[in-house]
């Protein structure tokens, strides 16, 4: 068997994986998709458990490779977070569920080291969001509300959840809203903290005057927002604000 030939079971392989699920293909179809005889398959994978093991490993060292070129690409913490949420995206227009999810939905019905192998992948993601979101703490003081890795399984959660969401449904208008959420409520909050750092002057009075147009909706929803926003400084009561109308 060439390794063109190897490449091909294992890329037809994966297809079937992320899309029917590791038990719904057999050699028999693996042999009809690539034009061989099963046991021309069974000559380089022994066991259909064989098969998975070097696909999943195969998967995982490519993802690493990917991650590892976010991190030269973007040096932004923020924007690491954000490529990484495109590669469920893109997946999803591919019509594939990621692997990690798609092993995990029939967790109990894989072999033991498929199991192992699921694990690792899942840790190994998790591990890079926390690092990447320390990275955000350092840099930019961002309010996580709980640890890192606490952090991180919310992100993978969002965006594990919305693939098998989508898949079922079908395109959603925005699958990253959850995910990226997250990320705007964490770096929202690092921003509020330091406006409020600003305001440590316990004499001083700040007056915002807001002129507003009473019968415009946007405008209310523009001035709930910033009153909702003012809660969360802590001198919001140096604060005094004005409504006027024009």
């Amino acid at each position: 068997m060439s390794i063109t030939t190897k490449a091909a079971l294992l890329s037809y392989a994966e297809t079937q994986m992320r899309s029917k699920g590791y038990s719904a293909f057999s050699y028999a179809d693996l042999a009809a998709k690539v034009g061989i005889r099963k046991a021309s398959i069974h000559h380089h994978f022994p066991t259909k458990e064989c098969l998975g093991a070097e696909l999943i490993n195969d998967y995982i060292a490519r993802f690493n490779e990917t991650l590892l070129s976010i991190e030269i690409m973007h040096p932004e913490p923020l924007q690491r977070l954000q490529a990484f949420s495109r590669l469920f995206v893109i997946s999803a227009n591919e019509g594939l569920l990621p692997l990690c999810g798609a092993l995990a939905a029939e967790m109990a019905a894989l072999p033991l080291s498929l199991q192992g192998l699921t694990r690792d992948f899942f840790n190994s993601q998790l591990a890079w969001l926390q690092s990447t979101l320390n990275d955000a703490v350092r840099q930019h003081n961002w309010l996580l509300g709980t640890t890192a890795e606490s952090f991180a399984f919310m992100l993978l959660s969002m965006l594990e959840g919305a693939s098998l969401i989508d898949w079922t449904l079908g395109c959603s208008a925005d699958p990253l809203a959850g995910f990226n959420h997250l990320l705007e409520m964490a770096a929202m909050q690092s921003s509020l903290l330091r406006a409020g750092k600003n305001m440590q002057t316990p004499s001083k009075k700040y007056v915002v005057d807001i002129w507003s147009d009473y019968v415009c909706p946007w405008c209310w929803i523009a001035k709930r927002r910033f009153e909702k926003a003012l809660e969360n400084l802590p001198q919001k009561d140096d604060v005094q604000v004005n409504i006027r109308a024009y």
